[in-house]
């Protein structure tokens, strides 16, 4: 509660987010609700008070946006105070609208407005949406009234913030936070929800307890979203087990399947990594082709590499206790499917599709550090100029954008971008570098690869993740005219045919859905050349699981590996494998570390003593050579490794001189953070040491990564000091520079003036935007309530299962967002501007917070079509730059011109 003074005014009222006994004031005054609170408003702004940020903080307490709510919510009641003022006189005294005006001081027209039926509807929208909130409560405690709600009650966002202030000050709370996005490590999806006065803020975490205002329910909505349905099963007398001994193990992970049989068809596609549930308690994991090669009585033959000494049943993977999810892992959409059986009536697939012919072609195509760092220099420098170049090409596209609001956008998301691939640290794709599924074709020789995708004779460099180093990169020569892969596979998108032998050469690899990445090499230029080298002879015939297996126990007792300590155990041994070939280990040396790798990889699974296997390859030492006995020790390695940091608060601001929060510490155009208001806090523990209780001070902390934490890349080089750490440091800082001024030109951006004459003229394209606008944002609820339905059930099964691994916690969350996405029908639909639409908002005609919600929502690409000046004649030095880049990377001229959207003779001439 506050008190103000003034020689003519005195008041006391309550203030929203705060007090809910004194609503909006208490005195004589006829404005008790509202006037007192404008009044003293109009008082101080008579004296020469202003409406800054600053004032508004020091003289109310509040933020700009809880001053305005008051303010809106005042004028109002206001409003409404004068609404029952009018129609008293009129229904009571009789007056018309002209005497009325007198004796309240208003113009004829304004009270015509005040005992307008529709007009007061529209003021009691708020009031009325109270009281609907609140009955909500009663029955829900905690329900959702974040962006997007508003347009399911058919309101303003006005109207909404109105109704709430209304709320909280009757003693109703409203309260933001993070829903953890299941599928997106450290990313969150905001959230506001209103809760019954009893309810602590941190109740709202409770994900499963906070409703929505209509429980959603299956919808088509135009588009048929389907359910995953527990799989049918197949009886096992269907299946034959092709064993090591009779060559399962040359084809381990591929699963035959009978063609022409319906209940086992793949559709139109050649291939799929499928889950097929035998006898209701087992399942095949695998990839799945037809064979014209079946044994009679069988339908399905899956190949393995067990010996016959393991029983049919036991070669198959056991279901999960899960019934949403049997199989450990997320079905992609529409991968079940139905089929017409002899009874004339649908029945579903024993088909359960994991991935599609045409899934792997979609993967991402950068360069990852953990291959790139292991070639030569000169190729890293190449395919990281190449990298920034398009960096620098889209950065003074941006710049030259004519619309304020969608040039700080994109340079908003232009600089996040750099900033996460200064960490990332991926460089830009080589010439015709895909992802592929490996298919087994053993009949081909050990130097060919089928890969129609690609010309025949073509050089192609196999990579598969994660890389332990040039000596797992096969070179072959492409032969498509080879007949058993001819018929097999014909002309597949994404996938390529290769035997076990080279298989085993990329990391051990499995045909049960293992992609590679390809690159074309050795071209007639020179300009392309993926190092290679032979495999390492100590790597030949070691089998960790013969090598530390439990009959190598012996009585002692062993350490075994759990699932919780397996992916660091991993990262461990990568990070290892490559600060020792950053700095130049020895091969015999690498091959311990790989030989560990290998051990660490499987020691979960089958028991294996990885304790031995560390004292055997001597890592510790090898840590201590080339860690400097401590963890990841070069830039490539330390780039993305977690490190805690204070915990904080709100957006980060722009450091920009001038500005209070300026840190000149710190780049100007850096990020300057808030530290959390609660930071600190008390633990009271008992101290052994000396018998006695102790409170000991602890700090709020939340994760990020070296790499995002420095201002200066080069500070995560090691004492080595290694040619390949400088090359990457340089692209992070430039990287980071980039990002700096791309915020540095967003914040100096001004805006496009608000034209109601080109709101008019424009009307049709405007209503089109808004209704676009609108479909877009009625996904927002949905959305919030999968990732808080998918993290309810993420946790709970974590707590059944406390020892998950972080791969199987990745696969749960997909399947269970999948599911309720799926359920509520949750579904991007993003505003796509046509070219009149795009004339209407360079026009002015849409204002721009307006604007700023269709770019949130927009298709990026769409909207820098739209966007980029199209009167442009000259090539500016960062698109030649980018030409040249790409000309070193050996792009023909056709494939540069299309990336730059330029005829092949203006690229040829500028590289000339």
């Amino acid at each position: 509660m506050f008190e103000y003074t003034s020689e003519d005014v005195l008041m006391h009222y309550g203030m929203p987010r705060r007090s809910g006994r004194y609503p909006w004031g208490s005195g004589e005054n006829p404005y008790q609700h509202s006037g007192d609170f404008l009044s003293y408003v109009e008082g101080l702004k008579k004296d020469g008070w202003e409406e800054t940020t600053e004032n508004i903080k020091q003289t109310f307490d509040m933020t700009t946006s809880e001053y305005r709510d008051l303010k809106s919510y005042a004028k109002n009641e206001r409003r409404m105070l004068d609404v029952a003022t009018a129609k008293r006189l009129r229904d009571k005294e009789g007056l018309g609208a002209t005497e009325i005006g007198r004796r309240m001081g208003k113009s004829e027209s304004s009270v015509r407005s005040l005992l307008d039926e529709k007009s007061e509807k529209n003021m009691n929208l708020a009031k009325d949406t109270a009281e609907f909130l609140k009955k909500q409560i009663e029955e829900k405690r905690m329900i959702d009234i974040g962006s997007g709600v508003e347009m399911e009650l058919g309101i303003s966002k006005e109207k909404m913030k109105q109704a709430l202030s209304i709320l909280e000050a009757e003693g109703y709370h409203v309260y933001k936070g993070g829903i953890p996005q299941v599928t997106n490590k450290g990313q969150q999806t905001n959230q506001q929800v209103l809760c019954a006065p009893d309810v602590e803020h941190k109740e709202i975490y409770d994900y499963d307890k906070v409703k929505t205002i209509n429980e959603y329910t299956s919808r088509d909505g135009g588009t048929t979203f389907t359910k995953f349905k527990y799989p049918s099963s197949m009886d096992s007398k269907r299946l034959m087990i092709r064993y090591s001994e009779d060559g399962g193990i040359d084809k381990d992970g591929i699963v035959e399947l009978r063609r022409g049989v319906p209940d086992l068809s793949l559709g139109n596609s050649k291939y799929a990594q499928v889950r097929i549930l035998v006898d209701g308690k087992k399942y095949i994991k695998g990839m799945a082709v037809y064979s014209d090669d079946m044994p009679k009585g069988v339908d399905v033959v899956f190949n393995t590499n067990k010996s016959k000494s393991v029983s049919k049943m036991d070669v198959l993977k056991d279901i999960t206790k899960d019934p949403d999810n049997p199989f450990g892992s997320t079905i992609k959409a529409n991968g079940q499917s139905e089929y017409i059986g002899k009874d004339g009536k649908k029945h579903l697939s024993l088909i359960n599709k994991r991935a599609d012919e045409g899934d792997w072609s979609d993967w991402a195509d950068k360069l990852p550090s953990q291959f790139l760092s292991k070639q030569p220099v000169e190729l890293a420098k190449k395919q990281l100029n190449l990298s920034l170049a398009d960096k620098k090409a889209e950065f003074d596209e941006i710049k030259s954008l004519t619309n304020p609001t969608v040039k700080k956008n994109l340079l908003k998301t232009f600089a996040d971008d750099c900033d996460a691939a200064a960490v990332h640290l991926k460089a830009a794709a080589l010439p015709g570098q895909k992802y592929h599924v490996i298919i087994p074709v053993n009949t081909l020789p050990d130097n060919q690869v089928y890969a129609p995708k690609y010309e025949n004779g073509t050089k192609l460099a196999l990579i598969r993740y994660p890389h332990g180093g040039i000596f797992e990169i096969p070179i072959l020569t492409v032969n498509n005219k080879h007949p058993q892969a001819k018929k097999m596979l014909g002309n597949v998108t994404d996938a390529v045919g290769i035997n076990k032998k080279i298989a085993d050469q990329l990391s051990g690899a499995d045909f049960d859905g293992d992609t590679v990445m390809t690159i074309p090499t050795h071209d007639k230029n020179g300009k392309v050349r993926i190092s290679s080298k032979k495999p390492l002879e100590q790597l030949e015939g070691f089998d960790p699981k013969d090598k530390y297996g439990p009959h190598t126990y012996q009585g002692k007792t062993v350490k075994l590996m759990t699932k919780r300590n397996m992916q660091t155990e991993m990262g461990k041994v990568s990070n290892l494998i490559t600060d020792m070939t950053l700095r130049g280990a020895s091969w015999d040396e690498i091959a311990r570390a790989v030989k560990h790798s290998m051990v660490v990889i499987d020691a979960y699974k089958h028991k294996l003593d990885y304790k031995q296997s560390e004292k055997d390859n001597d890592i510790k030492a090898l840590k201590e050579e080339y860690q400097d006995g401590g963890g990841a020790s070069t830039l490539i390695s330390r780039a993305k490794s977690e490190v805690g940091v204070d915990k904080r608060q709100g957006s980060p601001k722009v450091n920009v001189k001038g500005k209070e929060w300026y840190d000149p510490k710190k780049p100007e155009g850096s990020l300057v953070y808030d530290t959390a208001d609660d930071l600190e806090y008390t633990v009271t523990r008992t101290d052994r040491r000396i018998g006695k209780t102790v409170t000991v001070t602890k700090k709020r902390t939340q994760k990020s990564t070296k790499m995002a934490e420095t201002d200066d890349a080069r500070t995560l080089i090691s004492e080595t000091n290694t040619p390949m750490e400088r090359v990457y440091a340089a692209y992070a800082n430039q990287l980071k520079a980039m990002a700096n001024k791309a915020r540095l030109e967003m914040v100096s951006t001004g805006k496009i003036a608000y034209s109601k004459q080109a709101n008019q003229i424009y009307k049709a394209e405007v209503d089109s935007l808004m209704g676009k606008l609108d479909t877009a944002l009625s996904n927002r609820p949905k959305e919030r309530q999968a990732q808080r339905l998918a993290n309810a059930e993420v946790r709970a099964k974590e707590m059944d299962n406390p020892d998950m691994t972080g791969e199987e916690r990745k696969k749960l969350s997909q399947q269970a967002l999948t599911k309720y996405r799926n359920v509520l029908g949750a579904k991007r639909t993003p505003v796509m501007v046509t070219d009149k639409e795009w004339e209407a908002i360079q026009a002015g005609a849409i204002s721009e917070n307006k604007l700023k919600q269709i770019l949130d929502n927009t298709d990026k690409d769409n909207l820098r079509e739209k966007a980029t000046p199209r009167n442009k004649t000259s090539i500016s030095p960062a698109q030649i730059n980018r030409m040249k880049a790409m000309n070193a990377s050996n792009y023909s001229i056709d494939e540069i011109a299309k990336a730059l959207h330029l005829s092949a003779s203006t690229v040829a001439k500028y590289l000339k």
